[in-house]
């Protein structure tokens, strides 16, 4: 599949539900810190936890790889970073999937939108490449119309351009769409985006989900169903009514 490219046209009017990864459809946490830590060892950092992902995922792997060295206080150079991508990307692709797995209630969520004519799209700051490839790998491509990363575009989250430029490649229309995320990159893209926000707390965020103000907090995906998302499409159209 080529950047960003569309898998199928959304259906006329119906709402395009756009989903994070990590943190948000699946938890990959453990796979994170594995790659992380092999990565790291190359410059002789010691490993992260589990207990530091917070702080350093959300904007892809060079930016997690720098932040690890800031952490340790050993800052990672611009001349070692391009080997040190590879090396994460080398070992996070080999050993997909892992130990990751779609969140509880997530594929029966999808299953009932669907079987309702919605769409389903992935807007994430992780490579493109290694989201796709890992989404193939547990089975659930099919349900997306379109799957865009932290390079599809020249602009990523929170930029609203990176959310608006996946709405379009998924056929669908900004004033159809809701943002589904765990962290402030995804509540901020869908506020600069002017779609609805819908936030859940089991992920990856640094700080609770509520301190940022999303439209609705879900605390599993059996709360996501065709009523909601038409409850907060019916309170869009009405404030871009005004």
């Amino acid at each position: 599949m080529q950047k960003g490219t569309a898998l199928t046209p959304a259906p006329d009017n119906k709402a395009l539900i756009v989903f994070d990864l990590d943190g948000t459809l699946l938890d990959t946490h453990a796979d994170l810190v594995e790659s992380l830590n092999h990565t790291i060892a190359a410059i002789d950092l010691a490993p992260v936890s589990y207990d530091d992902l917070t702080s350093l995922v959300g904007q892809g792997a060079r930016v997690m790889i720098e932040r690890a060295g800031r952490m340790r206080e050993r800052p990672v150079t611009q001349e070692e970073l391009p080997a040190l991508i590879e090396r994460f990307v080398a070992h996070y692709t080999a050993n997909m999937p892992g130990h990751t797995q779609p969140y509880p209630g997530l594929v029966a969520a999808m299953d009932r939108l669907k079987a309702s004519g919605y769409a389903l799209a992935v807007c994430t700051n992780k490579m493109e490449g290694l989201a796709t490839t890992l989404l193939q790998k547990l089975g659930l491509t099919h349900y997306f119309d379109a799957i865009t990363g932290g390079d599809t575009f020249e602009y990523r989250k929170p930029d609203a351009r990176h959310l608006t430029g996946t709405i379009e490649r998924a056929g669908g229309v900004l004033s159809r769409a809701v943002m589904i995320g765990d962290s402030i990159n995804d509540i901020a893209v869908a506020k600069n985006a002017g779609v609805p926000a819908i936030a859940v707390p089991f992920g990856f965020s640094d700080v609770p989900v509520a301190s940022l103000d999303p439209d609705v907090i879900i605390a599993h995906y059996d709360e996501l169903t065709v009523e909601l998302v038409e409850s907060l499409l019916q309170g869009s159209a009405a404030r871009l009514a005004v």
